[in-house]
């Protein structure tokens, strides 16, 4: 059997998600794929085709395992969360296959844990919002990184033709179509600075105490007008607002807006949460003022990573152009674009596909 889950790429609603706020993420047709065949040890058995690297483990060790700071960290972490609900995780060699860039901020652990979990699974019933959060619990509790939960969510339940609002504290989502007349472009910046990882969970717990210094439960519940005079509380909060304000401009097809509030959020991420880098300003700043652009904006973690465009779909092919130069002679860099088109969520495919 082989199952896949997709990436996906975050339209609007950036570090959101661990403050129980609103997201817009979209699944992409870039997929994280493993095939499954029983094996004859009694062992849990990976091979990732992209590193040309295998290892195995013992059944009966998967409990005991601890972190090694290795990809496959992803897979044992998804092991233990299914054995702590009551699946067995049975004697399995997994092949993946990735089409889902590293580092990039389009969430390739995700689209590895959630295909993992539908490859031991072996089509026994678990809810889909269980696997998104037991998903998330590998990533936070084995993994060490304390995500929210919008990556494995839309993982699952992607829609194509449509980005997925997600109520993270609810967890409840509802599509928003796209209007026809528009692009979304994703621009590899190849960069990733590894002060992202430290960061992340500086940010986390610099919510924290905004929580604390404000009053609140969550930063979801604070007002903009309480949050101020605290940088990233006033980001959280800011962006909460424009997500709902791009879900009201996307049903309008209002592209100008929507193009306006995704350069104010990344002036938002760039000033008040500083999760930007010189490269991914160079290449919004870029973006914006190339003719057919309605706006740009960093995507996912920060610190490098991916910048997700609105375009008139016609000037693709200049817009790709231009940037691919402008990063040539202002860095020595040769990104790589993504057309981002919604795609479904994961799920078991044919042994052809």
């Amino acid at each position: 059997m082989i199952f896949r889950a997709p990436g996906r790429v975050n339209l609007i609603g950036e570090h959101t998600d661990y403050n129980q706020g609103f997201v817009l993420p979209v699944a992409l047709a870039l997929d994280t794929r493993i095939q499954t065949q029983p094996s004859s040890t009694n062992k849990l058995e990976v091979h990732s085709t992209a590193r040309n690297e295998t290892r195995s483990w013992p059944l009966s060790e998967i409990a005991g395992l601890t972190e090694r700071h290795h990809w496959t960290d992803y897979i044992i972490g998804v092991a233990r969360q299914l054995q702590s609900r009551g699946f067995s995780i049975p004697p399995l060699s997994l092949t993946i296959e990735s089409t889902v860039p590293e580092g990039a901020g389009l969430s390739s652990s995700a689209a590895l844990e959630v295909a993992t979990a539908l490859a031991l699974l072996q089509d026994r019933e678990l809810n889909r919002l269980e696997i998104a959060r037991l998903c998330q619990r590998a990533e936070v509790d084995f993994v060490g990184m304390p995500c929210g939960i919008m990556d494995q969510y839309v993982s699952l339940f992607g829609r194509e033709h449509a980005a997925l609002k997600i109520d993270c504290r609810t967890l409840e989502s509802e599509p928003v179509p796209f209007p026809d007349n528009v692009a979304i472009v994703a621009v590899n910046s190849m960069v990733k600075h590894s002060l992202g990882d430290s960061a992340y969970r500086t940010r986390v717990a610099e919510c924290r105490e905004a929580c604390r210094e404000i009053g609140v439960q969550s930063l979801r519940d604070a007002t903009v007008e309480q949050a101020r005079h605290n940088k990233r509380a006033r980001h959280i909060t800011t962006e909460n607002r424009r997500v709902l304000d791009f879900v009201t401009a996307a049903n309008a097809k209002d592209l100008t807006r929507m193009g306006q509030l995704f350069i104010e959020s990344h002036a938002s991420m760039r000033d008040d949460y500083e999760i930007s880098c010189e490269e991914i300003d160079f290449l919004v700043d870029t973006a914006i003022g190339l003719s057919g652009c309605y706006g740009a904006r960093m995507t996912g973690g920060g610190f490098g990573g991916c910048t997700v465009n609105l375009l008139v779909p016609e000037s693709v092919p200049a817009f790709t152009q231009a940037i691919r130069e402008a990063c040539q002679r202002e860095w020595r860099i040769t990104p790589q674009f993504v057309e981002c088109i919604p795609a479904s969520g994961a799920g078991k495919i044919s042994e052809n596909q």
